[in-house]
């Protein structure tokens, strides 16, 4: 029985158990059979407190050696070293590093030597890429026929910026990858009856995309406050860019309504720890 509230009927992704940590995983990503991949729930780590209990953050002031636990669990549940993750340095841009075996171990083992990263790509097998989360859009990235991967976070100013669309043409311009071929998922993020934001944002939205996608991006409420709607937001834009719908799984679980199962900035008033997205070839 599912341990999360789903938005609809659809369950979009597996719920999977390795000894104490929970986490979940796509079929649809599963079936191209060349990766490892997952998304972090609250259970299963080490952590107390507001960081109860799989926290992935070093930067919030949780116990170091408890986080490295929390990390070193994730990677054995999903079948990867921790030694091979990668972090991103996110600050809600869209910046895509081209991530190779020189970069194993960044933000785990070594400390980073660049910044301003919310996206990563690779084509080496062995290196798990990693972003991290608490409302905002995790986008995964898969082309079966180059063997690359890529992996972002998109929040409302990436999702303006159309990071999804700046990664496929990052892994486009380093590997040659088709958009028509790639196989993608909007992560655990936000939901729209969650997500009030203010008129400034909407602008932004309606300069970034067309009059016809409006009505199913936001609509505004007595307050002169907007609901907004992530998912579709990426969804149109991984369609535009020319992924096909089939091949792209959009979630359906939201952080703000499953706070007791992951992580959610707006829940807790920023008192928390952080999810992750975890990507690797095999």
């Amino acid at each position: 029985m599912s341990r999360l509230n789903y938005a609809n009927n659809e369950y979009i992704f597996e719920e999977k158990q390795v000894g104490e940590v929970l986490y979940l995983s796509y079929p649809l990503l599963e079936r191209t059979g060349i990766v490892n991949h997952g998304f972090s729930t609250r259970i299963g780590g080490v952590s107390e407190g507001i960081w109860e209990s799989m926290n992935l953050s070093f930067s919030r002031s949780d116990k170091e050696e408890a986080v490295r636990e929390n990390f070193k669990r994730m990677a054995e549940a999903i079948g990867v070293e921790p030694n091979s993750l990668v972090f991103a340095a996110q600050t809600h841009t869209t910046n895509v590093r081209k991530v190779t075996a020189e970069d194993k171990g960044k933000g785990i083992v070594y400390p980073l030597d660049y910044q301003d990263v919310d996206g990563l790509i690779t084509n080496e097998p062995g290196i798990c890429l990693t972003t991290f989360y608490a409302d905002c859009v995790p986008l995964f990235f898969i082309d079966p026929v180059h063997k690359a991967i890529g992996l972002s976070h998109s929040g409302w100013r990436g999702t303006v910026g159309k990071m999804g669309q700046e990664t496929l043409r990052r892994m486009t311009e380093e590997y040659g990858t088709e958009a028509e071929d790639v196989t993608a998922a909007v992560g655990p993020s936000i939901c729209q009856d969650c997500y009030e934001v203010s008129e400034d944002v909407i602008e932004k939205f309606k300069e970034a995309f067309d009059e016809i996608y409006w009505r199913e991006l936001f609509y505004k409420k007595e307050n002169n406050k907007y609901q907004l709607n992530l998912w579709k937001a990426n969804e149109i834009i991984l369609l535009e860019a020319g992924v096909r719908k089939e091949n792209i799984a959009v979630t359906n679980v939201c952080t703000n309504c499953n706070c007791d199962m992951l992580f959610s900035h707006r829940a807790t008033k920023g008192q928390r720890g952080s999810l992750a997205a975890f990507m690797a070839l095999k």
